[in-house]
């Protein structure tokens, strides 16, 4: 966890408890576990706060063979600007929050105790990240500490980019399919295709359902002549700003290590051949080679 400058001021509260674990899996899942002796305990709370905002999680009573208490939940979190269809799970607008256990006895009484953060885990090098975006809209929910040691969590709105959700690789075509992250669609935009080293530009209109775009990638005006071999960043152009194409939903730490593609050979329909490499860089961004093996063929009119 990254730390953060401490929150709020007044007099802290004595009672602490520093959680089993706490972590935020797949980008929008809250995993909580606290110990606390047994007791009166009727029932739990995990009390996220922000200003005045307050949303609660419930938190299940798991007793363990020691005598204490194990309360534990695991919900999805979802950003006040985009909730999405479902109705379970905290709404949190973007800002800082607070974790609070709420504990309620038998006869009604609750008192609040906060959560000091876990002790720092070792820095992982594994295949997949520590935090990643949620693959639903992109909000980022990363857990933090603060400076005076308490647990926290971070929420940060999706930023406006194009994500790539695939691609096919076909005989004669090179289909890419994505969607429209951090901002509404309108149904227009435009698929561009820039040359690296160069100023060409290649274009292609996309298909568009809600958020959702296709497009084939412009391989005919894309080859450099015999022998000649391009490569070529690919864009969305919507709403005045050009978002790269690219896979950023994902906890996948190395995107060119786990998403590998063939070299495939593309026969286009004014008789051209193609050897195209498309895939994903290291940072996650689509790209398309280009190795004109066998130039288009002349038409009548050029031969008159």
């Amino acid at each position: 966890m990254h730390t953060v400058p401490a929150i709020g001021g007044g007099i802290r509260p004595r009672a602490q408890l520093r959680p089993v674990h706490y972590s935020v899996s797949s980008g929008r899942t809250l995993n909580f576990a606290v110990s606390v002796p047994g007791g009166d305990i009727a029932s739990a709370d995990l009390m996220l706060s922000h200003g005045t905002s307050r949303e609660r999680v419930p938190l299940e009573l798991e007793p363990q063979a020691d005598g204490a208490l194990l309360l534990t939940a695991t919900v999805p979190l979802r950003h006040r600007d985009r909730p999405g269809p479902g109705t379970r799970g905290p709404v949190l607008g973007t800002g800082i929050w607070r974790l609070t256990v709420l504990l309620t006895d038998a006869a009604g009484q609750t008192r609040r105790v906060r959560v000091t953060a876990a002790a720092h885990a070792e820095i992982s090098d594994g295949p997949t990240l520590t935090y990643s975006p949620s693959p639903v809209d992109g909000t980022v929910f990363r857990p933090v500490r603060s400076v005076d040691g308490f647990a926290l969590l971070k929420v940060r709105p999706a930023r406006p980019h194009a994500e790539l959700t695939s691609f096919d690789l076909r005989w004669d075509r090179v289909t890419v399919y994505g969607r429209l992250v951090g901002r509404d669609p309108d149904g227009s935009g435009t698929a561009e295709a820039v040359a690296r080293r160069g100023s060409l530009t290649a274009t292609a209109k996309p298909r568009w359902e809600g958020d959702r775009f296709t497009f084939d990638v412009p391989l005919d005006r894309m080859g450099g002549g015999r022998g000649a071999s391009r490569t070529w960043d690919l864009f969305l152009r919507a709403g005045g700003s050009r978002l790269r194409i690219a896979r950023r939903l994902t906890d996948v730490r190395h995107p060119k290590q786990v998403y590998r593609t063939p070299f495939r050979i593309i026969a286009l329909d004014n008789g051209a051949l193609l050897r195209v490499h498309a895939h994903v860089t290291a940072a996650g961004a689509l790209t398309v080679a280009c190795a004109e093996l066998e130039p288009a063929l002349r038409s009548t009119e050029d031969i008159a």
